[in-house]
């Protein structure tokens, strides 16, 4: 008789070939409606399963963890944060966490130089002025945008995804800055031609664009605050793919109304799905892009994270340390 093959309950839809290949390995419960799962059905699910694959917008708190079955011992998040769960909690509880890195690095990339040719060039609103038939005709003082070859690129959080950004940003011509929690290596930096800044209020004063990529954690929790956004010159633009929370998106909102920024685009918000009222006016006015937290959405990109997914889960029930392992100690 073969062994028991572990139960694994996934929280939102995969990709098919994720789902069949997960099938095959695993005794797996599919969430085929793709409803997101209300805390009472996360709490039921952790009470019978052997394994959770919950997506970032599953709340994993220690309340729920807390409720979790003796047989729950691995959380194998489907996502590159792990800001969605309680990773303390999870292992006292003897619940090892994992997550999925690495492989949205080039996407959130794309997207997000994407957003900064968005917004400094004003495509969206180019865009909509034709699909509404309100084009009358080439003008040449009309539509006009801001250049982005020769500006200052200030990257908040210089891990895979920045890089990645600093290396498409280089090719249109902006000078690369970047503030971290470590300076890289003086290789890296000489590849990228990127300086370092030790403080974030100094550099965030002397950008013409600012990128947010740095992860969610306690000690990036409004990094971006009324303060510091007060630094940024009135000719600057900001984008994040990264995670709303780390920027104060009700002092952001005021700046812009004001006009005391040029623009912004924004792939992620602070208390997402509600996206705030006075940004979807701003939006229609021209003075900000918004988009539905797509930065990673490519069919490629979320198979390779269902493989991750795979990788770890068979990894850990072989009795083995998974790859992609998440301690307190790294967030």
């Amino acid at each position: 008789m073969g062994k028991k093959k572990p139960l694994v309950i996934v929280t939102r839809k995969l990709p098919d070939v994720v789902e069949l290949r997960m099938c095959e390995l695993f005794d797996t419960r599919l969430n085929v409606d793709d409803k997101p799962m209300s805390a009472a059905q996360l709490a039921e699910a952790m009470k019978t399963a052997d394994v959770l694959v919950p997506t970032v917008t599953d709340r994993i708190d220690a309340s729920l963890i807390a409720q979790a079955g003796e047989n729950l011992k691995l959380i194998a998040n489907f996502g590159n944060g792990v800001d969605n769960i309680d990773v303390e909690a999870a292992l006292k509880r003897g619940i090892t966490v994992t997550n999925t890195p690495g492989v949205l690095t080039e996407d959130t990339a794309d997207m997000t130089m994407a957003l900064i040719l968005s917004v400094a060039r004003r495509i969206v609103e180019g865009a909509q002025t034709v699909t509404t038939g309100n084009w009358a005709g080439w003008s040449p003082t009309w539509m006009l945008g801001a250049r982005i070859s020769g500006k200052r690129l200030g990257i908040v959080g210089m891990g895979r995804i920045g890089q990645a950004l600093a290396r498409r940003a280089r090719a249109f011509g902006l000078s690369i800055h970047y503030h971290n929690r470590r300076r890289l290596s003086s290789a890296v930096e000489e590849s990228l031609e990127a300086t370092w800044w030790d403080s974030l209020d100094q550099m965030l004063a002397r950008m013409d664009i600012v990128s947010v990529n740095c992860p969610h954690t306690p000690a990036t929790y409004h990094l971006l605050s009324a303060r510091r956004l007060k630094n940024l010159r009135k000719s600057a633009i900001i984008v994040n793919t990264a995670r709303g929370e780390i920027i104060d998106e009700n002092a952001l909102t005021r700046m812009l109304e004001a006009g005391e920024l040029a623009g912004a685009g924004l792939d992620v918000f602070e208390h997402e799905p509600a996206i705030s009222p006075k940004l979807l006016k701003l939006a229609k006015a021209g003075k900000v892009t918004l988009l539905p937290h797509m930065s990673s959405a490519t069919h490629e990109g979320r198979v390779d994270m269902g493989e991750k997914v795979i990788i770890n889960v068979k990894t850990f029930m072989d009795g083995h340390k998974p790859p992609d392992r998440i301690l307190p100690s790294m967030l």
